[in-house]
């Protein structure tokens, strides 16, 4: 759980796997430390928007009046396929001051928050005190570099069936603290069987149903003991929402079930550094940043669903893959009655 902190919420200025360290991006200034940042992180923000949105139904068969589940979800959702989201280009005539020490001025691809590209070291140069100052260090990897090619995500989910095929939902996380990080989630859904308006609704075979869920996932990570560099109050704060609209069709079998939904994912993360950072080296050695910059990434896009469901008694699982621009791989166990 703590590695899946650093990667989400500190990106590349924690990178297990990098070389460098926060003083070095802030040693580019603190635009290109924000350019090179929000292309880094991107790709990682989007697979948590897929990751979190996932998980809403097992079933277009709402619950009656009264019935409910309680069930504790997993999520998978993996990249290793993924190389257009492993790296980024990165052209130094975007930059102002960062260019590679290899063929300066000439763009190539460098690794994002999930890839695996190592040793592609970069330098600042500029005049202090009337010198040229120049600054190298060596550009971080991703969680693929760390042998990872998947981001995890779970929580408990209760949902409650209404009055006239609606059910209600709702998922939490509760606060989860390690060391100097911590992370919560919560959501709230519905859904409504349109089948249930039916006369013959008990006879026929399917159920259909319209699903909305909201998540909101935020962590912080305090980086006062990580001495990474000179300041005060430092910390990274942020926040990934999603929401999630699905048309779900499902079988209506004694035991076994199977479902398929089709929808719609749309989400935002926001992720601010704060405090105050003093640069150590390079060519903006003295420089001081306080609240220097904040990332927000906007994703949309299409998903769909299959999956099954097995109902023995009070116990259910379920199983799901969920195919979008990530891939999720899900599963439920649940308890309840009807």
């Amino acid at each position: 759980m703590k590695n899946l902190l650093v990667f989400v919420f500190i990106g590349s200025c924690l990178n297990a796997s990098a070389q460098s360290d926060f003083n070095n991006v802030f040693a580019a200034g603190v635009e290109d430390a924000e350019r090179f940042t929000t292309d880094y992180l991107n790709p990682l923000s989007e697979s948590v928007v897929y990751s979190i949105s996932t998980g809403w139904y097992n079933t277009a068969d709402a619950k009656p009046l009264g019935g409910f589940e309680i069930s504790i979800i997993g999520n998978i959702t993996g990249f290793k396929n993924k190389s257009d989201k492993k790296t980024f280009i990165l052209d130094p005539n975007d930059y102002e001051n960062l260019d590679f020490e290899d063929n300066p001025g000439v763009a190539r691809e460098v690794s994002t928050a999930l890839g695996d590209i190592a040793g592609v070291n970069v330098l600042v140069e500029g005049e202090v005190a009337g010198l040229t100052v120049r600054e190298t260090f060596e550009l971080p990897s991703g969680l693929s570099g760390e042998g990872i090619d998947f981001v995890p995500s779970g929580y408990i989910q209760a949902s409650v069936g209404l009055i006239k095929g609606t059910e209600i939902k709702a998922r939490f996380l509760p606060k989860m603290e390690y060391e100097d990080a911590s992370i919560g989630l919560i959501g709230f859904g519905i859904q409504h069987d349109f089948t249930k308006l039916l006369p013959a609704d008990k006879v026929l075979p399917v159920a259909i149903s319209a699903v909305i869920g909201y998540t909101s996932i935020s962590g912080d990570y305090d980086l006062t003991n990580a001495a990474l560099i000179e300041g005060e109050n430092q910390r990274i704060e942020a926040r990934i929402n999603s929401w999630a609209f699905s048309g779900v069709v499902s079988t209506k079998l004694p035991i076994i079930n199977f479902y398929g939904g089709l929808g719609y994912v749309s989400g935002k993360s926001v992720t601010n550094v704060l405090g105050t950072y003093r640069v150590t080296e390079g060519p903006f050695i003295s420089e001081t940043y306080v609240d220097p910059f904040s990332i927000t990434k906007k994703v949309s896009g299409v998903t769909g669903t299959i999956g099954t469901k097995l109902k023995v008694g009070f116990f259910r699982l379920n199983a799901e893959y969920n195919l979008g621009e990530f891939n999720t791989a899900t599963v439920g166990v649940n308890f309840g009655f009807r």
